[in-house]
């Protein structure tokens, strides 16, 4: 085999959009922007969501807790770190249940509301096809949310009046990781593409084994 030159290459040059300099300008001022919204618009639902804990963290910190700090479940769940404390813990049980009905009744109510409107304006679709494929939308779209509720619900009602580790346990991860876990199931066998994959694979697993 006859030697040929080779130049090793371990820089790559971006060329950009445009080689106009005012041009540049617009763009790199209007990428700025779109960053700039996207991160900050990111961080106001990060911290809309890490403002559901920071009374229930100041809650826990006023409590005095006992010898026994074994918790139940594999995460830090505030009802059982509650459970450990030997102070009075009648306000902050009080509070979770309060505030997780409220939130939880207003998360609830305004899928209810939804779906009400979205069955009202599916009955009046004339397409049967139409029909049958928004159906199947709501359908797998509504059974996350079954789980994730009805799994939650069985979590606090078991926490509350079951003192069995091995229910508590399995209960937390019912409401922790099925969900989650069940997620790209249900919403990606619904494509037909997705479906025709899944068979094709399975055949040829089945024909080499």
């Amino acid at each position: 085999m006859e030697p040929h030159n080779q130049t090793a290459v371990s820089q790559f040059l971006l060329l950009g959009l445009s080689d106009d300099p005012a041009l540049q300008s617009v763009i790199f001022n209007l990428f700025l922007f779109m960053y700039l919204v996207t991160i900050l618009g990111n961080l106001l639902i990060i911290l809309m969501h890490h403002s559901c804990p920071v009374p229930y963290t100041l809650m826990v910190l006023r409590l005095s807790f006992c010898k026994n700090q074994e918790i139940p479940t594999f995460f830090c769940e505030l009802a059982q770190v509650i459970k450990l404390s030997c102070s009075d813990t009648i306000i902050d049980n009080t509070m979770v249940y309060v505030s997780t009905s409220i939130f939880g009744g207003v998360h609830f109510s305004g899928i209810i509301f939804s779906y009400i409107h979205i069955v009202s304006s599916l009955l009046r679709m004339p397409s049967s096809e139409g029909k049958h494929k928004a159906f199947s939308t709501c359908g797998s779209h509504l059974s996350v949310v079954s789980l994730f509720y009805g799994t939650g619900f069985v979590v606090h009602i078991s926490s509350a009046t079951s003192h069995s580790l091995r229910k508590t346990a399995v209960a937390s991860v019912m409401y922790s990781v099925v969900p989650q876990m069940l997620n790209p199931f249900i919403y990606s066998l619904r494509n037909r593409d997705m479906k025709e994959s899944l068979k094709k694979l399975i055949s040829r697993t089945a024909s080499i084994v």
